[in-house]
């Protein structure tokens, strides 16, 4: 008899940081591939593309006994135009997506969000993924939003640009009110860490 290997156990610590070992950076982009690819059927085999070259790869990763050790949510960050960011490949694994009673490390200042807004994985990646950016020099923060997310994201003070297909599914161009992200501080200790995937 086989029997199946039990999920790894769900932690209140989650640690949310640049992906820099290659076991972080495989399975980020495995949830990737299993969120774009295998669930939403977006793309084919791969969900990979040019902008991976240059994108840095944030996570949020699971904290067990002090140690990270399984990557449950994941987006990244590029930079195309000087001072003009974009967030792309947001993910959370599904054990996690409802989860809001977690510890965040390496993301908000005390490990405390700022509001209850960012109390959901999902929002602390984002919030990660914005701050990081305006401590690079963002001055613009875009994403496409797939149209069942838009509330959310307006939610974390995003406003909607433009509709655009993409994919051949309606998205919505929105961008960031950088007023409600300040700079992180987890950026400048850990530059060594922002090399692409």
């Amino acid at each position: 008899m086989i029997a199946d290997v039990p999920a790894s156990p769900e932690c209140r610590h989650l640690s949310f940081r640049f992906a820099r070992e290659q076991w972080e950076k495989q399975q980020y982009h495995a949830l990737r591939r299993a969120i774009f690819c295998q669930e939403q059927g977006i793309f084919e085999g791969t969900d990979r593309d040019e902008r991976d070259e240059e994108a840095i790869p944030i996570i949020a990763a699971r904290r067990y006994m002090g140690l990270a050790d399984d990557v449950v949510g994941v987006v990244r960050i590029d930079e195309p135009a000087p001072g003009v960011w974009w967030g792309s490949r947001l993910g959370v694994a599904p054990r996690y997506r409802s989860k809001s009673d977690f510890a965040a490390h390496d993301v908000f200042p005390n490990d405390e969000p700022p509001s209850r807004r960012f109390s959901s994985v999902g929002a602390t990646l984002i919030y990660k993924a914005v701050s990081t950016a305006v401590a690079l020099g963002c001055r613009r923060f875009y994403a496409h939003v797939q149209e069942q997310n838009v509330r959310f994201f307006r939610w974390l003070h995003w406003e909607i640009i433009e509709e655009v297909t993409l994919h051949g599914r309606v998205h919505q161009k929105m961008e960031a009110d950088l007023s409600h992200y300040p700079a992180s501080d987890y950026v400048h200790e850990q530059k060594h860490a922002l090399q692409p995937a």
